[in-house]
């Protein structure tokens, strides 16, 4: 098993990056900044917190959760292009938990929505393949409903009797 992370950390950085992108008022230079300070906060927390032979040791202390309170290292990250806490709320969704865990990256909008898988690779790969991935791909059909309280105009109900 490999012991690098970067592929999970690009899954989550590439997803907290598309949701503040999603809701504009973020230039792409400061995407740019902020983009490479969470990936480095997340390597830096998650140096001695990373364990590929149990992928779910340690799995709540790699969670990023947003509850009504920041996560600490996305607020950190924020400051970094001057994005105060208030922005913050503003931009990413109120209720918001990210799982990186080594070979899958997973997340949750709201206590009952749907889990998402961002990011899923095999622990066992041949050496030299690449592990199989989708960085910032958003894999669920709720993806759609991003940002929208309500479902768009274009949106079909069918009801069978």
């Amino acid at each position: 098993p490999r012991a690098d992370m970067a592929p999970e950390i690009a899954a989550a950085v590439g997803f907290v990056s598309s949701l503040l992108r999603t809701r504009g008022c973020v230039s792409e230079q400061q995407l740019q900044v902020f983009s490479g300070a969470l990936r480095e906060a997340l390597a830096e927390h998650y140096k001695h917190h990373w364990f590929p032979e149990k992928p779910f040791k340690g799995s709540g202390y790699r969670c990023i959760r947003i509850n009504h309170k920041m996560d600490p290292i996305i607020s950190k990250a924020a400051s970094q292009i001057g994005l105060s806490l208030p922005q913050l709320y503003q931009l990413l969704p109120s209720e918001l938990t990210l799982w990186v865990d080594p070979y899958e990256v997973s997340y949750r909008i709201g206590e009952d929505g749907s889990i998402c898988v961002l990011y899923e690779a095999t622990a066992t790969k041949p050496p030299g393949s690449k592990a199989a991935g989708s960085y910032g791909m958003l894999t669920c059909k709720n993806q759609m409903m991003f940002g929208r309280t309500s479902p768009s105009k274009n949106y079909i109900m069918t009801v069978s009797s």
